[in-house]
């Protein structure tokens, strides 16, 4: 029975495939991993080589876009210069309407280089960024598997071994144990140990043979989920990010001609109005307005009449001639003027300033800068106005608010601003008077438009008339003479003394008071002293100056800002002189 059994274990033994035989030394895909892990970094470098061309694009959009706003300012007209004044022709406005276009054609760029950065380059970073922990995670995921997997073939490679060892032990132990029982000199008691030993054996070998049965099951399980769960899922991940990966970056192409797509309409629009400035131009209309521009007024001169030299006769030139000729040919030293005999469309003009009255342009120009400088002083006036309601406003604050500011602090500025306002009244009355004169509107000066501008008419009259006659007999577009003798002449204190002898002596009709000190540098003003008593002898007819009177010799206008007025009757008589 013992030999038996023996034998029936052996025999068992030898049917147990051995592990060199029935067990292949498996092939993990180590080397696919490491191909698909190269692969995926070399499609998230393609990936940031397109942000970084993006980017380089978005770069120069703004490069161009700043270059081209500033062509667009470097040829606009710079305020209050020449070149704006060219702007009033077609052309010119065209050219203008062409700088503001290029301006919004180059906010077009600007467009372009925003969308493209928040669209495609920021995107594209941060998916970039999501991709590597994504492909990260992955490939972290594969190398655990095969990790495990080779630890369970680790395993089954020790399970083998142990059951091969135990195998060869007991084989050996039961040919030691056929070996005793057949020596007759070994004792029974030897017999005896070599086949508990053999038994021992043949019982871990049994023993060894199961656990390696189990393992191999397992090791067979973990393999079939490692081939056909495991790595397939992992490599689907793999493949469906890298798929991802490739429909982003079409995507990101397709936005990349969407976002120049999207102001290829705006663009086209400045340039149809670029084509409708340059369709706007209007050479007649242009031409016209350089004929305004520089039309002199003057009437093309008449023939010039055969003059006989052959008979003892005084050269005479035909009143329809432009030619100057004052009188008997001589000109008046007193104006210093010289003899203009040349023609009118050849005579050069003056270089340097010119007079203030603009003498020495033609009527039509002539007129156009005295009204231009005109409206200028007026909006000077109307500037200096609103400085002086706001000092006033501010004043009257103070008075309401002590603890605001001093009242008296803005009196200095606002007698400033009256004087500034005074001056340029009389600026803007001396320009009309001109004006006045060119368009044929030549108004009675009144003694208090006199006394307004500061200027008196001349007693000469021959002098003005011959200053008339100069003035009208340059048709040339550029006077030489100096300014107007009628605003040039002043009259003498002489002059006005004896004026103010012929005329009956107002009588006073109250008091005033001088809250500033006013110096009446213009004939026909008198200074006074702040704080000084003087007798009114006309109130403010509306143009902001009074009469008054210091005694009976002095006598004069005041800005009616600058006195204090008490109306009565009877003043006369109870004010001393100061």
């Amino acid at each position: 029975m013992l030999v038996a059994a023996v034998q029936f274990l052996s025999s068992d033994i030898k049917r147990i495939p051995t592990l060199d035989k029935e067990i292949p030394v498996y092939l993990f895909p180590q080397d696919q991993f490491d191909n698909l892990e190269k692969h995926t970094q070399w499609g998230i470098d393609v990936l940031e080589k397109y942000i970084k061309f993006v980017k380089e694009r978005t770069e120069i959009e703004l490069s161009y876009a700043k270059q081209l706003r500033n062509l667009s300012k470097k040829y606009q007209p710079k305020k209050n210069s020449k070149e704006e004044e060219e702007y009033r022709y077609t052309s010119t406005r065209a050219f203008l309407a062409t700088l503001n276009e290029m301006n919004d054609y180059a906010g077009q760029h600007e467009v372009i280089s925003e969308n493209m950065t928040s669209l495609i380059t920021g995107e594209l970073t941060r998916y970039v960024q999501e991709l590597k922990q994504e492909r990260k995670s992955h490939f972290h995921d594969g190398r655990k598997a095969q990790q495990h997997i080779e630890t369970c073939w680790k395993q089954l490679e020790a399970s083998k071994r142990r059951f091969e060892r135990d195998c060869k032990e007991a084989d050996r132990a039961q040919q030691y144990f056929e070996k005793m029982d057949a020596d007759i000199n070994v004792t029974k008691a030897d017999v005896e140990k070599a086949r508990q030993q053999a038994q021992l054996r043949h019982q871990m070998a049994e023993d060894s043979k199961a656990e390696y049965s189990s393992t191999l099951q397992k090791f067979n399980s973990e393999q079939h989920d490692h081939y056909y769960t495991h790595i397939p899922n992992i490599f689907q991940k793999i493949q469906e990010m890298e798929e991802r990966r490739i429909v982003r970056i079409g995507e990101s192409m397709k936005t990349f001609a969407e976002v120049d797509r999207q102001v290829i309409p705006i663009i086209g629009k400045c340039l149809d109005e670029i084509t409708k400035a340059a369709e706007s131009i209007d050479h007649k209309n242009d031409s016209q307005l350089v004929i305004e521009a520089f039309k002199s007024g003057f009437e093309p001169p008449g023939d010039i009449d055969f003059e006989d030299f052959t008979q003892p006769m005084k050269r005479t030139v035909s009143e329809s001639s432009l030619s100057n000729s004052r009188g008997d040919g001589k000109s008046e030293p007193k104006f210093g003027g010289k003899s203009k005999g040349k023609l009118w469309p050849f005579i050069k003009k003056n270089k340097g300033a010119g007079p203030e009255d603009f003498s020495n342009l033609p009527p039509e120009q002539r007129r156009k800068k005295l009204q231009q400088k005109v409206d200028e002083l007026n909006k000077d006036i109307q500037k200096e106005m609103d400085q002086r309601d706001a000092l006033t406003k501010m004043k009257d604050v103070y008075i309401k608010n002590p603890q605001m500011g001093d009242a008296a602090s803005v009196d200095h500025r606002l007698a400033e601003l009256g004087q500034n306002i005074e001056k340029l009244r009389l600026e803007v009355q001396k320009f009309e008077g001109w004006l006045a004169e060119v368009e044929g509107r030549l108004p009675m000066r009144t003694e208090q438009a006199r006394r307004q501008s500061g200027l008196y008419e001349a007693q000469n009259t021959s002098a003005v008339n011959s200053c008339a006659q100069d003035r009208e007999s340059s048709p040339d577009g550029s006077y030489t003479e100096e300014q107007s003798q009628e605003t040039e002449m002043k009259v003498p204190a002489t002059d006005f003394d004896d004026e103010f002898d012929d005329e009956e002596p107002l009588p006073t009709i109250g008091t005033c008071k001088a809250l500033y000190t006013f110096e009446g540098q213009n004939e026909g003003t008198i200074s006074v002293a702040e704080g000084e008593m003087l007798y009114v002898i006309e109130e403010d007819k509306g143009d902001g100056w009074t009469r008054i009177r210091r005694n009976e010799d002095e006598e004069g206008y005041v800005p009616t800002s600058y006195v204090e007025v008490y109306l009565d009757k009877n003043a006369k008589g109870a004010m001393t002189y100061i």
